[in-house]
Parts: C-alpha cells; sequence; structure tokens
C-alpha cells in the first residue's frame, strides 16, 4: 500500500498542517478572521468552486477551527464563525503575511498589518514572554516535550541536553 503522506509522529507541526495546510483551508481562515462568514463572501473572495468550498468549510468544521450556524431555514444557509481554536490561527496567518512581504513581494508589500486605533503600521515580532527575547534570536531552539514519541526524540534533544553543564554537575 502506498503512503498517501507523511506518518504522524506527533509533530505538532505535521498535526497542524493536516488541518490547515491545505491552501483554500489556509485561505478560508485568513478570510474568516477578517471577517467573512457567509459562503457566497468566501466564494467570491477566494473566487473558489462550490465543490472544494464545501470540503474545505466541512473539514474545518470537522477540525474544530469553525463552527456552522444556521441563519436561514428557507432556503437551508448557514454562517461560518471562527471558533477559539481558529481565532488562535491569527499570529499564523500574520507570520506569513510578514514573510511574504519580506521575501516574496518585490513589487512591495500587497497587504500590512496596522494599529487600526492609530493608523501605524505594526512590525510583527514573535517574542518569548518571560524573556521578551526575539524568537528567532539563536539561542532558541526546538526540544523534544514531555510527550514527544521516540521518533522526535531520536530527532530532537532533550531541555537537560540543550543545557550547559554546571561545575557542581562534573
Amino acid at each position: 500500500m502506498k503512503r498517501t503522506g507523511p506518518i504522524d509522529t506527533g509533530c505538532p507541526v505535521l498535526r497542524s498542517l493536516k488541518h490547515v495546510g491545505e491552501v483554500w483551508s489556509f485561505l478560508i481562515l485568513r478570510d474568516a478572521l477578517t471577517g467573512a462568514t457567509r459562503f457566497d463572501e468566501f466564494q467570491r473572495n477566494l473566487d473558489i468552486a462550490p465543490n472544494i468550498l464545501t470540503s474545505r468549510l466541512n473539514s474545518l468544521v470537522e477540525s474544530g477551527l469553525m463552527e456552522r450556524r444556521r441563519y436561514s431555514e428557507r432556503p437551508p444557509r448557514d454562517e461560518y464563525h471562527l471558533t477559539q481554536r481558529g481565532r488562535d490561527f491569527k499570529p499564523v496567518v500574520q507570520a506569513l503575511l510578514v514573510f511574504g512581504n519580506q521575501h516574496f513581494a518585490p513589487e512591495g508589500e500587497s497587504v500590512v498589518i496596522v494599529n487600526r486605533e492609530t493608523g501605524e503600521q505594526a512590525e510583527p515580532v514573535m517574542i518569548d514572554r518571560c524573556s521578551g527575547r526575539p524568537l528567532n534570536d539563536p539561542v532558541f531552539t526546538n526540544a523534544a516535550g514531555p510527550a514527544a514519541s521516540e521518533r522526535i526524540r531520536r530527532r530532537y534533544p532533550s531541555v537537560n541536553q540543550l543545557l550547559p553543564h554546571r561545575e557542581a554537575d562534573r
């Protein structure tokens, strides 16, 4: 039997991509984060075939990223609202927006993030809440977490392996 994708090793990146890694799903979430809720809005904004949109919306609902709410019985019509899980995806969309502007927009920024109170353009960075340091600082790396599978433990060091050894430990 041929595999159709990567084996789920417990990697959080892979697990997330299984739910939002398909292009249409990502773009639907992007539009939902800016206020779109109705099928026809998504279809108009994305120029997506109805059958694909239906499939992607169903998948996002099944993944717990969106919820379906009926707004008309005749004809039956639903709105699609982000759940907390879906709203938690906003920094991912914003990070990709910034990355795309920085690396793949030779014509310049087509969409920017602004403070709606001041109109100032935001300059987002991901930071560690405890230290305030940007996560792209070389001091930060990935380590196997407490629920890591054996495969992940072979791939990533443990936190203890990353810590410098103290004199008392020698």
